[in-house]
């Protein structure tokens, strides 16, 4: 069987295996985009890694965002506004369709391109939206309001920014987030992670965050205390990006995870979705051998259209 036709059998029994949970009351995470900022394949990326995703649209995977769908209350919210936020809209309308569910808050964790640039879809020439709820952090608020094109939008009133702060939770039906600092290059606003609380379930959702050990939270004790661990996975290992010093660009490599989260039980490594993958990640390829051991340890892939009921 071709590489191609595997990988695109390999989404579909994910897809499928969790399709039952849309028919429930209960309140889940929806996956809308996996990808690194700039999505898979990446721009001007013609390597032999990237051609699959240029031939083949099936392939393609949009920048990392995950949807709050709650059909008790008719509500939905939206974490991250990526590049390809026209397409995750779509997606997030099949599977919770705005006739009968509300948008009722996009929560930014920060100013780089792949997590709050889809705004722009937002605005008078696109979506033209009404007030639509954005929920930022301090630096991020005010980046958003004294800076062009994204003051425009609240000038206009496409978008009306709600103010978030550090380990301080928003309340909703039946659904509490909280974001919490975590350290990451922060030119142009702070970089936070959301804790989402459901009505049986928590996750934390860390798509962008730099080496575990410069943080304060041990990994493993993260893990233990939630039910989902939705973490960066931008590269798999040391020298993924040749020529280039990756000290410089400093995510947690998935191995260093791996190695972090070793002595939990299968139980807890089970709680584990690597999301965030940049275009030379391995595990972009679910029938990689890295994307197989990772498996076999216990842990999981992110993939468009998982769901994680909470």
């Amino acid at each position: 069987m071709k590489p191609l036709v595997k990988i695109a059998i390999a989404l579909c029994s994910i897809l499928f295996a969790t399709a039952s949970l849309a028919q429930t009351d209960e309140a889940y995470i929806y996956i809308l985009g996996v990808a690194q900022d700039a999505g898979y394949p990446q721009i001007g990326c013609y390597a032999e890694h990237c051609l699959p995703g240029w031939v083949d649209p099936s392939l393609r995977r949009g920048a990392a965002s995950i949807a709050v769908i709650n059909p008790n209350s008719g509500q939905k919210y939206l974490f991250e506004a990526t590049p390809n936020l026209p397409a995750q809209l779509y997606a997030l309308d099949l599977e919770a369709p705005n006739a009968r569910f509300q948008l009722a808050g996009v929560f930014l964790t920060h100013a780089h391109i792949g997590h709050y640039a889809g705004l722009m879809f937002l605005g008078t020439e696109a979506m033209s939206a009404a007030n639509q709820p954005v929920y930022a952090m301090p630096r991020m608020f005010s980046f958003l309001e004294n800076n062009g094109p994204w003051s425009q939008l609240v000038e206009n009133k496409n978008i009306r920014l709600e103010a978030l702060q550090d380990r301080q939770g928003k309340s909703f039906p039946d659904i509490d987030v909280t974001p919490f600092l975590v350290p990451h290059r922060d030119e142009f606003s702070e970089t936070v992670g959301y804790e989402i609380t459901g009505p049986n379930k928590k996750a934390v959702f860390i798509p962008d965050i730099n080496k575990w050990s410069v943080w304060e939270t041990n990994l493993a004790e993260l893990v233990r205390s939630v039910d989902y661990a939705l973490i960066d996975a931008t590269f798999y290992d040391d020298g993924e990006l040749p020529g280039r010093d990756m000290s410089q660009i400093p995510h947690p490599f998935v191995s260093e995870s791996m190695e972090a989260l070793s002595e939990l039980p299968a139980e807890e490594r089970a709680k584990v979705w690597f999301i965030h993958f940049n275009h030379t990640n391995p595990l972009l390829n679910t029938e990689s051998d890295e994307s197989k051991f990772l498996r076999s340890q216990g842990y999981n892939i992110a993939a468009e259209g998982v769901r994680l009921p909470l």
